[in-house]
């Protein structure tokens, strides 16, 4: 596909989302912008939550996935299913019953101002970095397939990435995210079943040959239960998707700011539950591409080893690189864009809603007349922030599975944030607050030595996603050990 093709896509999909933009964003007030009034319909919301779930490392990892992992991540997709479950009907009738515009407002409330502020932190790193880390995926694939080609480096991609998300945020915020979500969600799916219905073609392939190929693949295995030491074990896998879902879920205030603009908590939980059973089936279908990508190399004669294409880059190299053709380049360029996109807005929207309400006590330190020139000052502000860190990252970081990087992040980013509400939710007992900043610095830590321990010991575990678990645990004790002797002081 000529790069002048690819510009024209991306220029007609952004015009789009700035025209939605638009109209969604004429009444330009920070209620508006954080919990859009609290009217969004449920449907809209979870349709759109697919998107900003999968977004584009979802859409390039997943399928590489395959290769090296075969099925084994619906073992975790699996546990995401419960993990959504665990949300709707735990943390969801919190979240309401608090009316809560920032969902780290309950550690306050828990515990104190510290933990407050703390959780709000936690949230703000791991949001930075796997957002900025999901960007620079897709802005790397499109630097790779169109401005490498025009010679325009990668601080101008990455900028240019940035200000064209602003654009269309920067008035409606949640609510403009809620339509451009469904918008993003639809081109998304339509990219990955066109794409497996092309490919079929190109191998004569009906749908129904397809889905045999799938089946009787070997990369189509799918539960792992023979050793526990196999980070693929079936356990391991299945606790790290109940436990991540609901860390990078249901304590993520991107996520659940979304779930929160539903009118009722009964239509908020009817979202979780159609949203949990969309996004498995969606992840069966990525997960398919993968094994119809490798039989297609296969059926065209290509080592897709020994010409280096492994991973991450075989959709890429398949999709716009051979000669699939026209319709197959379009598909991924407009899959992959929308699939980027739709995360990294809500990441924007929800950093900027976390750290004027969390962090600079926006509605309560300052008069409603200036509230909403400092949240835009703050949106331009996170904007600023992430195109840093995506050139940042274009210095540092290697050819390597993304996704398996955003999990691995997850679980000391995350694990604090879990262990934090797990302790407030299943305890009552109360806390020295002074001592939670140190809690989660230290948990992470330990969780870090303690993933080298195999190695170093010899032995042939391998850790995991269940990292997170580890963290959580770890800060969970932190947080009993701090408080021994409150209760009976206080009794």
């Amino acid at each position: 596909m000529k790069p002048e093709t690819i510009l024209l896509i991306i220029a007609l999909y952004f015009g789009l989302l700035i025209l939605i933009s638009r109209i969604t964003g004429r009444e330009d007030t920070n209620e508006v912008f954080f919990r859009a009034k609290r009217q969004a319909p449920w449907y809209l919301v979870a349709f759109g939550m697919i998107g900003a779930s999968l977004s584009g490392i979802t859409f390039i990892s997943v399928p590489g996935w395959v290769e090296s992992k075969q099925f084994s991540y619906l073992q975790m997709v699996l546990g995401f299913v419960v993990g959504y479950f665990v949300i709707a009907y735990v943390l969801l009738p919190v979240y309401y019953r608090m009316n809560l515009t920032s969902i780290y407002t309950y550690l306050g409330e828990r515990f104190g101002n510290t933990a407050y502020k703390t959780g709000a932190i936690l949230f703000l790193i791991a949001r930075v970095a796997g957002a900025t880390l999901r960007l620079f995926l897709v802005a790397g694939v499109l630097q790779l397939i169109l401005f490498d080609r025009l010679g325009v480096p990668f601080w101008v991609t990455g900028t240019l990435t940035i200000v064209l998300i602003w654009l269309y945020t920067a008035k409606g915020g949640i609510k403009t995210i809620i339509v451009t979500d469904t918008l993003q969600t639809t081109f998304m799916l339509a990219a990955l079943v066109l794409t497996i219905i092309l490919i079929g073609r190109h191998m004569h392939m009906s749908i129904g040959d397809l889905a045999k190929l799938v089946h009787n693949s070997p990369y189509s295995k799918t539960f792992f239960f023979d050793d526990y030491n196999d980070p693929r074990y079936f356990w391991k896998q299945f606790l790290a998707g109940v436990f991540i879902a609901i860390a990078m879920t249901g304590l993520d205030q991107g996520m659940m700011q979304k779930n929160l603009t539903v009118r009722t908590l009964k239509d908020s939980q009817k979202n979780m539950r159609w949203f949990s059973i969309a996004l498995f089936l969606v992840n069966v279908l990525f997960l398919s591409l993968g094994v119809i990508l490798l039989a297609y190399a296969a059926h065209r004669g290509w080592d897709l080893d020994t010409m280096g294409i492994k991973g991450d880059k075989i959709f890429p190299y398949i999709a716009v690189q051979t000669d699939l053709g026209f319709w197959a380049a379009l598909l991924f360029v407009l899959g992959l864009i929308s699939a980027a996109y739709s995360s990294a807005d809500s990441s924007m929207t929800a950093i900027t809603t976390s750290f004027s309400i969390d962090i600079l006590d926006l509605n309560k330190r300052y008069p409603p007349q200036r509230r909403k020139y400092i949240r835009k000052a703050v949106h331009i502000g996170v904007s600023l922030v992430f195109i840093g860190i995506l050139i940042l990252y274009s210095k540092v970081i290697t050819d390597r599975s993304i996704i398996n990087s955003i999990f691995t992040f997850a679980g000391y980013t995350y694990g604090p944030l879990l262990g934090l509400f797990s302790y407030g939710l299943l305890t009552r007992r109360p806390v020295r607050e002074v001592w939670i900043p140190l809690i989660v610095i230290v948990a992470p830590v330990l969780t870090y030595f303690i993933s080298r321990l195999p190695a170093q010991l010899g032995w042939k575990y391998q850790f995991s996603f269940e990292l997170l678990l580890v963290n959580a645990a770890l800060t969970f004790l932190g947080l009993w050990l701090a408080g021994l002797g409150l209760q009976k002081h206080k009794s």
